[in-house]
């Protein structure tokens, strides 16, 4: 009687008895979980198909099939499609802004610095990654530095005005979060202090900065910091912007991290103590490397927002990619091709952003194997 009241176990593979050889294939095992396993989700699938049949055809005439792509004029673009032959003349504007166009590879040995620094420090299983990330924090901005600006070693000197697109964008971001990183752990473990003048400061100024708009803070670094400066003495636009983002992006810094602290146990602390760590050994090597675990993903969102937030420099007149796309958009030999411009500008964003999130989400896989 146990034998008939057993129930029937599935097979090696997902299959039950007596279903041997049914099995459906895996695209439409995936499609009937994912998007048909229940009414509301088939009507819903249903619905995005049909929209999607509506939307996507038109949208990918215009893109593709009647798009216009060679010429070096508008004359070229006859079609009913969008115009990327605007977008191919203007490319170098686009990613190099107004830097001198025989000075290009200069840019180009700082994008392969910056891949030759950050690989050894993005990799797992490196020795000493610590040292690989001063490197990067101290020796690659250096080395930028000069490769950008020049004026020394027989290399032309550029001045910051003439540095955008998307360039500008990536250097931006680069120094804003090499310095609001470490900035924000130490206001996070201020805001923690026993302290009480510590935790005051701290708190202070956090809530300042997280309060002011962002705008603002530019505003005053291009208009009213000036004001400030003792007669004869002048701080470079791009530098004052920097800054400026460095403060303000520092106090949301100091909140993720914050958070990634109070998910540590107490007793992981009161156990290095134990152990005769001093406070800053307990921080550095028992503390903040769990912490950077939890934190992992708050990061990465701050950076991305970071990063879509440097299109605001435009209005202090910093041309980003997005002021370069503004800029040849007034060129009266290629009016009209807006939609171009801000499609190709928000492509570069996206791929971009998402290259950040696909590897903080790898990041997070690595961390999680290893708890």
């Amino acid at each position: 009687m146990s034998d008939l009241a057993a129930p029937r176990l599935p097979m090696p593979g997902g299959l039950a008895p007596g279903h041997a050889g049914r099995t459906l294939p895996r695209p439409v095992e995936w499609a009937r979980r994912n998007l048909f396993s229940s009414v509301f989700n088939t009507i819903l699938t249903v619905v995005v198909l049909m929209l999607a049949g509506l939307v996507l055809p038109p949208v990918f005439r215009w893109a593709v099939t009647h798009a216009t792509i060679s010429g070096m004029t508008r004359a070229a673009c006859t079609g009913d499609g969008a115009c990327w032959t605007f977008i191919r003349v203007r490319f170098p504007l686009f990613i190099y802004g107004n830097y001198p166009s025989e000075q290009y590879w200069r840019v180009d040995v700082v994008v392969a610095l910056l891949a030759a620094f950050c690989t050894p420090v993005l990799r797992d299983g490196v020795r000493h990654r610590w040292l690989y990330g001063l490197l990067l924090l101290i020796v690659f901005p250096t080395l930028a530095a000069v490769l950008l600006a020049g004026g020394v070693f027989g290399l032309t000197h550029v001045d910051t005005s003439r540095w955008g697109g998307l360039m500008l964008d990536l250097i931006i971001s680069f120094v804003t979060v090499a310095g609001s990183l470490p900035l924000g752990i130490v206001l996070a473990f201020g805001r923690r202090s026993q302290l009480r003048v510590v935790r005051t400061l701290s708190v202070g100024y956090i809530e300042v900065w997280r309060g002011v708009p962002l705008l603002t803070v530019l505003f005053m670094s291009a208009v009213v910091m000036p004001l400030f400066m003792p007669e004869g003495v002048s701080v470079d636009r791009l530098l004052r912007a920097m800054a400026a983002l460095v403060l303000f992006n520092a106090a949301y810094m100091a909140e993720v991290v914050r958070g990634g602290l109070q998910g540590i146990a107490p007793g992981q602390e009161e156990a290095a103590d134990s152990l005769g760590l001093s406070w800053m050994q307990v921080q550095a090597f028992v503390v903040l490397p769990q912490a950077f675990r939890i934190i992992v993903p708050g990061i990465i969102n701050t950076v991305v927002d970071l990063f879509k937030d440097t299109t605001l420099v435009t209005i202090i007149g910093l041309f980003d990619l997005l002021g370069a796309v503004e800029q040849a958009l007034k060129d009266p030999a290629w009016l009209g091709f807006a939609t171009e411009g801000y499609v190709f500008s928000a492509a570069a964003f996206f791929v971009v952003c998402f290259a950040i999130s696909t590897y903080g989400r790898s990041m997070e896989r690595r961390l999680a194997r290893r708890q």
